[in-house]
C-alpha cells in the first residue's frame, strides 16, 4: 500500500506541476499584441493611401482636430 501513496503523490504532483506551468503564455500574449497592432497599422495605411475612403478619413479627421482647435 505503500509503494502504491507514493506512485499515487508522485502522479498527483507531476499532473498538478504542468497544470500550474504558465512558461510560454506570456510569449503568446505578446504575440497575439503584435499581430493586433501589424493588422491595425495594415489597416490605417490601406486607409490612408491615396484612395477615396483614405481622403474621407483623411478629411474628417482633420476637421475634428480644426473644430478641437479652434474651440
Amino acid at each position: 500500500m505503500n509503494y502504491l501513496t507514493e506512485m499515487y503523490v508522485k502522479a498527483a504532483s507531476k499532473v498538478d506541476g504542468h497544470l500550474k506551468n504558465e512558461r510560454g503564455s506570456q510569449t503568446l500574449e505578446w504575440i497575439g499584441i503584435a499581430a493586433v497592432i501589424v493588422i491595425l497599422v495594415g489597416l490605417v495605411s490601406t486607409a490612408f493611401s491615396n484612395s477615396d475612403f483614405g481622403g474621407t478619413i483623411l478629411g474628417k479627421l482633420e476637421s475634428l482636430l480644426d473644430k478641437m482647435i479652434a474651440d
